[in-house]
């Protein structure tokens, strides 16, 4: 996609919010440069991270007592520029449909001219937030709305922390690999979870996204809030710009993102030492890393919300250990049996609640 007109179902042009040609040009122009290897370097460790991948897949299966089908599509190791590409096409295959739902509500659509200007600039903010955030992402599990989901290492992360930790990296690239591989398993032991997911986004975005009419309230409400941004608590700038209603329907989306975080945290520790022997040694400095960025940096994820996913990892972490002390992992498992059976926004803070609901 080159400009802001994209194509409906119908084969009609029509306008989008977001150039995303345009965010990918952008953002790649923005990312930050991986850390300082040689070409020999940069290839021994992509050869190393592919290969601990494929390690992690019985080590993960056994903890977990689930198993990715044998058509599972492997993990693909990629640089920084490309993580942005990638995201920058399934953000689109996500939102699309929402921005085009919501022009298709527009009394007077904007021109054309109006659409492509505006789409430039929406897609240099997206092309930003991307650069931005594909230094900080070491895996990710690509949903690809409208292809072929996937398990992506960013290669260069994983270098730059394992050094910046000043641990064995190749521990630390083994333990990241186990807990990307979990969530590899989570999406395809489990058929419905992707569409799911994809569903509840998409309904959740219907709402969050203004419409053009409301978009300059929706600017205000954020100037006057802005203050709050800064607090201990909520997720973001997004929580300055919706109703209780929304909040709550966020809040459901989030518990099941803890529960994907936090179970692939657990795993990827409870593998243990006899796999990973210095794991104690990587939890407590990577822990200790979430906590000590710049303040440029807390900020950032202050006011992105990054601040409530690590809050997912460690909410979801405590979830899960709980559960599996009461039920173990077998009964734990029961989580993934529907949409029913994932845990409730209120279960994240009360696991006993969970087991009670599931298991009576």
């Amino acid at each position: 996609m080159t400009d802001a007109l994209s194509t409906d179902p119908t084969g009609t042009a029509a306008p989008s919010y977001v150039d995303w040609g345009f965010a990918k040009t952008a953002g790649r122009r923005l990312v930050q440069a991986g850390p300082s290897v040689s070409p020999a370097e940069a290839r021994e460790a992509v050869e190393q991270i592919r290969l601990l991948a494929a390690e992690a897949v019985e080590p993960v299966a056994a903890t977990s007592r689930m198993h990715a089908p044998g058509a599972a599509p492997a993990p693909v190791v990629i640089d920084r520029p490309t993580w942005i590409s990638v995201n920058a096409d399934s953000m689109a295959a996500l939102m699309d449909p929402v921005f085009a739902a919501v022009m298709a509500a527009k009394e007077h659509p904007p021109s054309a001219t109006a659409a492509a200007i505006g789409g430039k600039v929406t897609g240099a903010e997206a092309g930003a937030l991307l650069a931005f955030l594909s230094g900080k992402v070491l895996g990710q599990y690509d949903l690809a709305p409208a292809g072929t989901p996937q398990l992506l290492l960013v290669a260069p992360n994983m270098v730059q922390i394992g050094r910046d930790l000043q641990v064995d990296e190749t521990d630390f690239r083994r333990w990241v690999c186990m807990h990307e591989e979990t969530h590899r398993v989570q999406f395809t032991a489990v058929p419905w979870l992707r569409e799911h997911l994809i569903d509840s986004a998409r309904s959740l975005a219907k709402d969050l996204v203004p419409d053009p009419e409301s978009l300059q309230d929706r600017v205000g409400q954020i100037l006057s809030r802005l203050p709050e941004a800064f607090s201990g608590e909520g997720g973001g700038l997004a929580d300055l710009v919706t109703t209780p209603q929304v909040r709550e329907r966020v809040a459901e989306l989030t518990a099941v993102m803890s529960l994907l975080e936090g179970h692939a945290d657990v795993v990827m520790d409870e593998v243990g030492p006899q796999v990973i022997p210095t794991v104690a040694e990587i939890r407590r400095k990577f822990t200790a890393r979430r906590k000590g960025t710049s303040a440029l940096d807390k900020l950032l994820r202050r006011l992105l919300g990054l601040d409530a996913k690590m809050r997912q990892y460690r909410d979801g972490a405590v979830f899960v250990r709980a559960v599996v002390d009461q039920v173990g992992w077998d009964g734990l498992n029961a989580v993934w049996t529907s949409p029913q059976t994932l845990p409730q926004a209120r279960e994240i803070a009360d696991p006993a609640a969970w087991v009670a609901r599931v298991y009576g």
